[in-house]
């Protein structure tokens, strides 16, 4: 391989065909001159085009469809010809450079064309200070095992995005049941119904954590007492998913900080109150109108109801895998505003440990208004969430701003390519290159979890239970 051009960070590199270098590579060239490296990732490649060599190519097939008889060849010419034919270019980016040891994310110097040596870089050797607890994800593109580390995701914020059917699910549950073994406690928003798989394995047996893996279902499994709750999570449930108006949202916060104070604040109770109090007739019927919606939700109950914190708090690690798929849309708010705010009470009192949040198609849930409120105030209380999305363009830009890794899988839609590449500054003729030739189950990771430096994986299969393929009708 050698240097045949640099403009900016880009490299043009001429391979011979019989140099096996792919799409995803790095390249390590070595200057004995300088006395460094740089570090550059193939992220295209093209034919080596000259017009000498088209012209001989069209003057090739002219005399093979002329010409009769036997070719003899002694110093064979031909064969060189053909080799010079199939020579690939290699469009590559400089990801850093290597002097003395030390690795940067920054190169500014430039190797010599004569003397540099260039050889492929497997990944075992450029994560090979990569520590932590390991994530086995699948292997890149030399063949061999891909890990990221655990310490990767705690503290951050993730999205896992790419077309239907990509694998993104698949992805999010190998992380999942990883964080679990570790004994981290985590939490998942399920709207397809698909995550109860984390529980058994492909050939019928439970699997490894199954013991830790706890299905909620809104109405049957998980209600809440109003009392457990407090006044903090019954409010921003009015405010945030019943857009209940101020003047009603004040009486209702006067009611349920006197029945709390009296220690009798319960759904009868609060029903009872409301019919009682004094006020305008149209905030009496506002109430009312909540108050029904909470009771058709099914959500509440005067009885003991889930206690979140049994769950969670354990050394061994859970998974709490709430069940979206059956739950009507409003039921569905309620039920996401009443876990993020009784979550961040118990973070914020010390009763549990900080968790990880896994989120399907957040933005069917979750209301524009709490977009910040989630990624921001909650991150700094220990609700580290992972987005998993086939919109990118339904996710705020405050939330790709902020967020730490990417696992991003095939996309062919231009848009959705552009997006992205502005989204978390990363250059567009990488990122469509690359991702917009992706094959099914392998994704392009970028971020925190591999140093900053952009790697292509072939996600592997799981031993667990895969759920929420889609239903054919003709299955054959």
């Amino acid at each position: 391989m050698k240097i045949i051009e640099k403009k900016g960070n880009e490299l043009k590199i001429l391979a011979l065909p019989n140099e096996a270098v792919r799409v995803g590579d790095y390249l390590r060239i070595d200057d004995p001159v300088q006395g460094g490296s740089l570090i550059a990732q193939v992220y295209d490649e093209s034919y080596l085009n000259s017009q000498s060599l088209i012209d001989d190519m069209i003057k090739d097939e002219l005399i093979g469809s002329l010409a009769d008889g036997e070719s003899i060849d002694p110093m064979n010419i031909r064969g060189l010809a053909h080799l010079m034919k199939d020579c690939r270019l290699l469009s590559c980016k400089i990801r850093g450079s290597l002097k003395g040891g030390v690795f940067t994310l920054n190169a500014s110097w430039l190797p010599l064309r004569t003397y540099a040596r260039i050889r492929v870089l497997t990944l075992s050797e450029l994560f090979s200070g990569m520590k932590g607890r390991r994530i086995e994800l699948g292997e890149g593109g030399d063949g061999m095992p891909f890990w990221i580390p655990a310490e990767g995701i705690d503290g951050s914020l993730s999205i896992i995005t790419g077309k239907k059917g990509s694998g993104k699910s698949h992805l999010a549950k190998i992380i999942i049941s990883k964080l679990v073994e570790y004994g981290a406690p985590v939490v998942v928003f399920d709207l397809n119904d698909e995550y109860l798989g984390l529980a058994w394995s492909r050939d019928g047996r439970p699997s490894e954590i199954a013991e830790r893996v706890f299905r909620l279902e809104p109405g049957r499994n998980l209600k809440f007492n109003l009392n457990y709750l407090g006044p903090r999570a019954i409010i921003s449930v009015l405010r945030n998913s019943l857009d209940c108006p101020g003047i009603t949202l004040r009486e209702f916060s006067r009611l349920i900080q006197s029945l709390r104070s009296e220690g009798r604040l319960s759904l009868k109770e609060l029903g009872n109150e409301i019919r009682r109090v004094r006020c305008n007739e149209a905030v009496r019927d506002a109430m009312t109108s909540r108050y029904l919606a909470m009771l058709s939700s099914g959500l509440f109950t005067d009885e003991e109801g889930v206690r979140l914190e049994e769950l969670i708090d354990r050394d061994e690690g859970s998974c709490l895998v709430v069940s979206l798929a059956k739950v009507k849309p409003l039921a569905r708010r309620m039920v996401v505003e009443l876990m993020l705010n009784k979550l961040v009470e118990l973070l914020e009192a010390g009763a549990i440990r900080p968790l990880f949040l896994f989120a399907e198609e957040a933005h069917l849930y979750i209301r524009d208004t709490y977009w910040d409120d989630v990624i921001t105030r909650m991150r700094h209380f220990g609700i580290f969430t992972t987005f998993i999305t086939n919109q990118p363009d339904a996710l705020k830009g405050s939330v790709y701003r902020q967020a730490d890794n990417f696992f991003i899988f095939n996309f062919t839609n231009s848009s959705d390519l552009e997006l992205l590449s502005k989204a978390i500054s990363f250059d567009e003729e990488s990122l469509k290159s690359m991702v917009s030739t992706l094959p099914r189950g392998s994704c392009l990771i970028v971020g925190k979890v591999v140093n900053g430096l952009p790697v292509l994986v072939k996600v592997s299969e799981s031993e667990l239970l895969t759920l929420g393929r889609t239903r054919l009708c003709f299955a054959d």
